[in-house]
C-alpha cells in the first residue's frame, strides 16, 4: 500500500507542478531531491540521538550536493539523485543508525523519488526542461 501512496503522491506533485508550471523551471526537481533528503534529518531529530542526526546530516548534505551540481551542470544529474536516494531508502534501515523513520517510510520514499525520477526523465527527454545551464 505505501509503494501505491508513494506512487500516487509523486504523480499529484507533478501533476501539480505541470499545473502550476512550476515544472518548467530548472530548479523545481532540485528543490525536491532536497527536500526528501531531509526527511531522514526531521526523524533523527524527532527520535533519534546526536550521533544520528549527525549521520543523517552528513548523509543530507550528499543528496543537496547532487541537486546543487546538478542545477550548475546539467538536470541529469538530479535525475540519478532521485532515484539514488530511492535506492537509498530501500536499505536505509539496515545502516546503524536508527532515525526513528515509520515503518512504511522507507517503501513510500522509494515509490516516490524512483516515481518523481521518471517523470523529470521523461520531462528532460522530451524537451520541456533543457538539461543543461
Amino acid at each position: 500500500m505505501s509503494y501505491l501512496i508513494g506512487i500516487s503522491t509523486a504523480v499529484g506533485v507533478a501533476l501539480l507542478g505541470a499545473a502550476g508550471r512550476f515544472d518548467r523551471e530548472r530548479g523545481f526537481y532540485p528543490t525536491i531531491l532536497m527536500v526528501v533528503a531531509s526527511y531522514y534529518l526531521l526523524f533523527a531529530a524527532m527520535g533519534g540521538g546526536e550521533s544520528t542526526l549527525w549521520a543523517e546530516a552528513g548523509i543530507m548534505a550528499v543528496f543537496v550536493a547532487i541537486a546543487i551540481s546538478s542545477m550548475r551542470r546539467n538536470l541529469w544529474i538530479a535525475v540519478a539523485g532521485l532515484a539514488a536516494h530511492g535506492v537509498f531508502d530501500s536499505f536505509h534501515a539496515a545502516l546503524p543508525v536508527d532515525a526513528s523513520a515509520p515503518a512504511w517510510w522507507p517503501t513510500f520514499c522509494l515509490a516516490f523519488d524512483v516515481t518523481a525520477a521518471v517523470y523529470f526523465a521523461c520531462l528532460l527527454t522530451f524537451g520541456r526542461i533543457s538539461p543543461r545551464a
